[in-house]
């Protein structure tokens, strides 16, 4: 930093300091948090261990911290304790996926340090950050190191420190920036799997960010240009259009390219970002992939550009605008004929990644669907809006992903009604869990066996690796498909027919009678059925079923009974 710029960082300082930190800078701060987290969400996304293609965390991340400021955004409140206690409501009801419930819990005690505060000092900022620890890690039943959990963990221990040596917020907002940051980058050493893989904890990174947001908020330096990174050119892949596409984004280009000499990124950033904007750089054995994304008539320009700077080996173009309006006309899950349900009933409630698999929940006899899955974790709202209108006050959740066990129990501490959550991790749990329903029967002793039936099933996912790692002693190339048994990474294939047999080879067929394989949306029905046909001929004794899923990512998701 220039003595110039240093100058004006240290006035700007000093012109914040003569500001009171109400309720209304509580807002501009939380409101900058999110505008960094936001402008570098494909980076916390990319921070990926597993080789799989649901490197979400930045955008649950993202989207509970919005819904947490859409609670507050027109609040007038001066106080505080009124602004961080609203801001914390709407971040509990949007929070999605893991990293968002524990986000949530973050700013929850937050809130409850700054209880009756009316501005913020140095004092309660400490407070509210070891309230933040406290309530993070009691939210989470076993909790681990070298996450999320640790960053708040260690920024409580900065803001207790730097409290003793005076009452300054701003002083205490820098001295845990810098912890988290340390934080962030220490979370190899504790969590083996990132060291591994070679990256950090992308919740804990997320955390960062918005504090660091916070801090050049303050610093009045600018919040939407993401910091420049090169990462894996295996973080680096097509997208699928979600929900909404902003505007100026309607086409998503990736290029592959050799630069010719060596690729000065400052330069090269500021020319891509003339184009477009999400843009990222990955880099791997001196090749590079650039991602961006561009309005209409930019659609052509990186190209061009990039062919000025080096070798073009390959380019993707997508359409994200029509990606979009293929995904809200193929969108069926408001068409299923659910279950009507009696005042004294049982209610069950599902996550349904597919619409194949809802409507196979829909015939076992659910009352609502909530679309959801790898990617697409549902927020606490969303669960919530699912069964707050049903005429029953007994209610059962299926999470049907591990990613979702936390916002459904979330969702469960937030009504007056009794409900139960059954912590399926994947669809055939769900699946043989709906099996033990009995509407008319007592409520925890239905729930009890449906958690029960859960080690009945066992759970196979073939998908195609979205990066190169060696997780648990399996060296998986991007591009390979890899299969996970029970959640756990067990083999890398040159081909879907291989990693299916010998997925099933490692889940001991001997102890099972029926296999069901769960087609993917974008696997093509013809080859599905071959490999069932192959796999009916390994085990002629066993009952093989083929079922349209019609799930995102996953070539085929396996049931084993």
């Amino acid at each position: 930093m220039t003595e110039e710029q240093n100058a004006a960082r240290t006035k700007r300082v000093e012109e914040m300091n003569a500001l009171p930190f109400d309720g209304q800078a509580y807002k501009h701060l939380v409101e900058a948090g999110l505008t960094w987290l936001r402008t570098n969400q494909d980076t916390v996304n990319a921070l990926n261990v597993f080789p799989v293609p649901d490197g979400d965390t930045g955008t649950n991340m993202v989207l509970t911290m919005q819904s947490a400021y859409d609670e507050i955004a027109d609040l007038g409140h001066h106080k505080v304790t009124h602004m961080a206690d609203a801001f914390a409501q709407g971040a509990l009801m949007g929070a999605r996926g893991n990293s968002g419930v524990i986000l949530s819990q973050i700013w929850r005690g937050i809130a409850r340090g700054l209880k009756d505060a009316e501005v913020l000092t140095g004092s309660n900022l400490a407070e509210a950050f070891s309230q933040a620890r406290d309530t993070a890690y009691r939210g989470v039943v076993r909790p681990v190191e070298g996450t999320i959990l640790t960053v708040s963990k260690d920024i409580a221990i900065a803001a207790e420190k730097s409290h003793e040596e005076g009452d300054d917020p701003i002083a205490l907002l820098e001295k845990i920036v810098k912890a988290a940051d340390e934080s962030v980058e220490h979370t190899p050493e504790l969590l083996p799997v990132l060291k591994d893989a070679g990256v950090v904890d992308s919740g804990g990174m997320g955390l960062y960010l918005i504090l660091e947001g916070m801090l050049k908020f303050i610093y009045d330096e600018p919040l939407d240009k993401a910091t420049m990174s090169v990462q894996p050119m295996a973080a680096l892949e097509m997208e699928e259009a979600m929900h909404a596409v902003e505007e100026g984004q309607d086409f998503e280009v990736v290029v592959d390219f050799y630069p010719e000499g060596e690729l000065e990124l400052k330069p090269f950033y500021a020319a891509l970002e003339e184009m477009g904007t999400s843009i990222q750089i990955g880099e791997g054995d001196g090749m590079y992939r650039m991602h961006i994304h561009v309005p209409l008539e930019n659609r052509y320009l990186p190209i061009d550009y990039i062919m000025e700077l080096g070798t073009v080996t390959d380019v993707a173009m997508e359409n994200l605008v029509a990606q979009m309006d293929k995904l809200n006309k193929n969108t069926d899950y408001d068409r299923l004929e659910l279950t009507n349900i009696d005042p004294d009933e049982i209610a069950i409630v599902t996550v349904s990644p597919g619409p194949g698999i809802s409507r196979i929940f829909a015939s076992l006899g659910v009352a609502a669907i909530v679309e959801g899955g790898q990617t697409m974790n549902p927020s606490t709202k969303e669960l919530l809006a699912a069964f707050e209108n049903l005429p029953t006050d007994k209610v059962i959740i299926l999470p049907n992903n591990k990613n979702i066990v936390l916002a459904a129990q979330a969702a469960s501490e937030v009504t007056v009604k009794d409900v139960h959550v059954v912590p399926c991790k994947t669809v055939p749990q769900g699946l043989a869990a709906m099996l033990m329903h009995n509407p008319t029967g007592d409520l925890a002793t239905v729930a009890k066996k449906m958690v029960k039936s859960l080690d009945d099933v066992r759970t196979g996912e073939v998908t195609t690796a979205s990066r190169t790692v060696e997780i648990d002693g399996v060296n998986v190339k991007e591009g390979q498909v890899i299969a996970l048994l029970d959640g756990k990474l067990v083999l890398a294939a040159s081909n879907v027919e291989e990693a299916c047999l010998s997925l099933l080879e490692k889940a001991n067929m001997d102890d099972y009678e029926l296999v069901t394989l769960y087609m993917g949306g974008e696997y093509p029905r013809q080859e599905a059925n071959r490999v069932g046909d192959v796999i009916q001929e390994k085990y002629p004794d066993h009952e093989i079923e083929m079922l349209d899923g019609g799930q995102p990512h996953y070539q085929l998701i396996i049931s084993i009974e």
